[in-house]
């Protein structure tokens, strides 16, 4: 079932080699020269912080209170609160931005490891091993989108899954099962599509791999037991993950995509010239001198994608060996690697979206294609396909058995690089852009004729100095993602971008909002804050520093909150700051309620929000980040109120149209609720305890009333009244409540989102029965 290498292949040299290599290509953010910008410091940083003081505080962070008004962190799939290497790094060490860059680094290390196992077991040449895990670890989208870590670490996760699974069929071992269905589950807990991918890509391993040996239905028959263990233990470590987004899912602001929405993730059928020309459209440019799809220069295309998203470069030397000993020479007409080669086109089809056919076929036919948004995500498993298939390559052509290099063949080879350069320069004419594209395509022709020379003496002197061919293969390799995969506006900015996400920050913006936070306040007050235009970093800089913020970074919100106040993705620019019918504006009632006393704005409060009037606001203070105004009329965190009445909660999120109440003597509840409660006279309460997964407040009334904690309400969290559940319920639209009786009493809010997920799924079970 495997070709034998011609040669021994040395594991630890050849491990030892793509060291210096990763090395090498990472230097210049493990120095911290760099850092990996973008989503990895805007999202993924704070939530690594965030992760790192809740574990030095005891607790594990299931629920966010510090974006969005509070959100089920342990059920959203971009917390790292399941990532291992995140994990480790915020349990025994310091989560800096160094150190972050250094985590993601070195999964793609690992999975480049993963590679090399994988060549070797294959009986192919260590040459070509050390040629895809380099062009794995650096090249492709794991290079160009290394700032979306999530999906960074479930690629990394993959090569080593797709080890231990043909491990496992090939020795038909349970034990080999059981690690499959670890770096499986693994992989699987970044509950993105590069993951999704990733577990069909498997499915496709296995079946071909049955086939190999002959028989499918007896190479299924054999590999029962390794199934049987990689589903156990895949299911224990996964399932709990699994779920929780799931329903998180269901209730959040994108419970499913359709068809049209995904279609506008596509990646353009031109940005596959970027397989040739590193920088043919300007990636790495600055932001004017981009010219490629989608953007101003190349015209309307409706597609939602950042400029790095349609880069796939993962170097020359890979595309030449797929030329050169692949096609013209047959390589990959053998039967071991066709596996790869349909695995190729299925990602490129997926990836190309709205381009092709086929995905429309795939999004309806493949379960859980409408959970994502993006079929570009592809490129990633893209990038591994392209390393795989030219690392095999160069290991046919060091293991001898290919068609003899002839002229022909040698004349079709360049043919087929200058049509793929004469491509990339038509394009560029076309769209009047060849000044710009006319450096990258000579430096792609220079990388093609080094590449192919490297690997014309690689085959030549492949018998008489074995290490030397595959350490200069390895040289050139690197020199070439070096220059055109290196650090570039995409993929690194200077550190000091980032200083406001240090927890040691002495940004003065952030001191300013400890002061007034810090303030001598009421013990029923816990103030929130709203970052908003600031920049792109900024949203989610309140998990760093323990801000309430109104707002946030994250593509996945509770619906509910969402609808209520018109939350976006980001706010990064004023006009990403958005209100709706229940939230008009700053000034409204769910503002007061929310507690949103402080708002830092990069631009004047008018031009953000144009309903508010002269006072409405009071500028309270300036940096040189911008502007913080204070709302007077913003209410403590918990209310004691000694009435109820009756609201249509859903014609208020419609309408905007709310009653006539003071929330300080008045909650607002559901029709059933409200009949629940008796008028009394009212009644004080207190903060005794503010973590991050309970709330301990103190209360005392003569008459009881309605405690309302305005902290987002959902299904998950319980209350407690002297150990006692109680029910929770639902006020004034968005918060948490309880009816209380009279007298003193400890009342605690605990979130429990294992048992809350528990019942949810229970009854979705017993609904889709009945």
């Amino acid at each position: 079932m495997r070709r034998r290498s011609a040669t021994p292949f040395p594991l630890a040299a050849t491990t030892a080699l793509f060291a210096l290599a990763w090395a090498a290509l990472g230097y210049p953010w493990l120095s911290g020269q760099v850092t990996i910008p973008w989503d990895a410091k805007a999202h993924f940083q704070p939530q690594l912080a965030f992760l790192a003081a809740a574990l030095r505080a005891g607790e594990l962070p299931l629920w966010n209170p510090h974006v969005f008004a509070g959100t089920p962190h342990v059920a959203d799939p971009q917390s790292l609160v399941f990532s291992l290497p995140h994990l480790l790094l915020a349990a025994f060490g310091e989560p800096t931005l160094r150190a972050a860059d250094a985590a993601v680094l070195g999964m793609l290390f690992v999975g480049g490891v993963g590679l090399i196992l994988y060549f070797r077991d294959r009986g192919w040449h260590a040459a070509g091993a050390l040629v895809a895990a380099i062009a794995f670890a650096y090249g492709g989208s794991a290079a160009w989108r290394i700032q979306h870590t999530g999906q960074v670490i479930s690629l990394a996760w993959w090569p080593l899954a797709l080890w231990a699974m043909t491990r496992a069929i090939d020795r038909t071992s349970w034990r080999y099962g059981a690690l499959t269905g670890l770096f499986a589950a693994l992989m699987l807990i970044g509950r993105d599509q590069v993951a999704w991918l990733g577990v069909w890509l498997l499915i496709l391993f296995a079946v071909a791999r049955w086939m190999e040996a002959g028989s499918f239905l007896l190479g299924l028959r054999f590999s029962l037991p390794s199934i049987f263990a990689a589903l156990g233990v895949g299911l224990v470590l996964a399932a709990v993950p699994l779920t929780l987004t799931a329903l998180l899912s269901g209730v959040s602001n994108r419970p499913s995509i359709d068809l049209l929405g995904a279609e506008r993730g596509s990646l353009h059928p031109a940005s596959l010239l970027t397989a040739f020309v590193a920088n043919l459209y300007g990636v790495s440019s600055p932001f004017s001198d981009h010219w490629g799809p989608p953007s101003p220069s190349w015209g309307p295309v409706d597609l939602f994608l950042a400029r790095n998203m349609g880069a796939i470069y993962a170097g020359a030397l890979p595309i030449v060996a797929i030329l050169w000993a692949g096609i013209a020479r047959g390589a990959l007409k053998s039967r071991e690697i066709r596996a790869w080669l349909i695995a190729f086109a299925f990602l490129l089809l997926y990836a190309l979206g709205r381009y092709t056919l086929a995905f429309a076929f795939m999004f309806k036919l493949l379960p859980g294609a409408d959970m994502f948004r993006r079929p570009a995500d592809a490129t990633f498993h893209l990038g591994t396909a392209i390393a795989v298939l030219g690392g095999y390559c160069v290991s046919r052509l060091m293991n001898e058995g290919l068609a003899s290099p002839t002229a022909r063949r040698f004349l079709g080879t360049l043919a087929a690089m200058a049509g793929a350069l004469a491509a990339a320069a038509a394009v560029a004419v076309w769209k009047d852009r060849i000044a710009l594209a006319a450096l990258p395509i000579m430096i792609a022709a220079v990388c093609f004729g080094l590449s192919g020379a490297s690997l014309l003496f690689a085959e030549r002197f492949r018998n008489r100095h074995p290490v030397v061919p595959a350490l200069l293969l390895a040289l050139v390799l690197t020199a070439d993602l070096a220059f055109n995969n290196g650090p570039n506006e995409s993929t690194a900015l200077p550190p000091s971008t980032y200083e406001v996400l240090e927890p040691k920050s002495r940004n003065e913006t952030i001191a300013l909002l400890h002061r007034k936070l810090g303030e001598p306040k009421s013990p029923d007050r816990r103030d929130r804050v709203e970052l908003v235009a600031l920049g792109f970093h900024w949203p989610n800089a309140s998990l760093v520093h323990g801000l309430d913020n109104t707002l946030g970074y994250n593509p996945l919100r509770l619906g509910l909150y969402t609808a209520a106040t018109g939350a976006q993705d980001h706010a990064a620019l004023p006009s990403q700051k958005t209100f709706a019918p229940a939230m008009p504006s700053y000034r409204s009632p769910l503002a007061d309620m929310l507690g949103l006393r402080w708002i830092v704005t990069g631009a004047p409060i008018g031009e953000i929000d144009k309903n508010l009037k002269p006072g409405d606001l009071l500028l309270v203070g300036r940096t040189a980040d911008g502007f913080l105004y204070e709302n007077p009329r913003a209410l403590p965190r918990v209310l004691f109120a000694a009435d109820a009445r009756p609201a249509d909660f859903d014609a208020i999120l419609k309408t905007g149209r709310w009653p006539a109440f003071d929330p300080r003597t008045t909650a607002l509840l559901s029709l059933h609720d409200a009949a629940a409660v008796k008028p009394g006279s009212g009644g004080t309460a207190r903060i005794a305890r503010y973590g991050t997964n309970e709330v301990v407040i103190e209360a005392e009334s003569r008459a009881g009333g309605v405690l309302v904690l305005n902290d987002m309400w959902h299904p998950w969290w319980a209350v407690e009244i002297a150990g006692e559940e109680k029910p929770l319920i639902r006020a004034n639209l968005l918060f948490r409540a309880v009816v209380l009786p009279p007298g003193k009493h400890t009342v605690r809010f605990v979130f429990r989102p294992f048992r809350g997920a528990w019942r949810d799924l229970a009854e979705k079970i017993k609904g889709a029965k009945g």
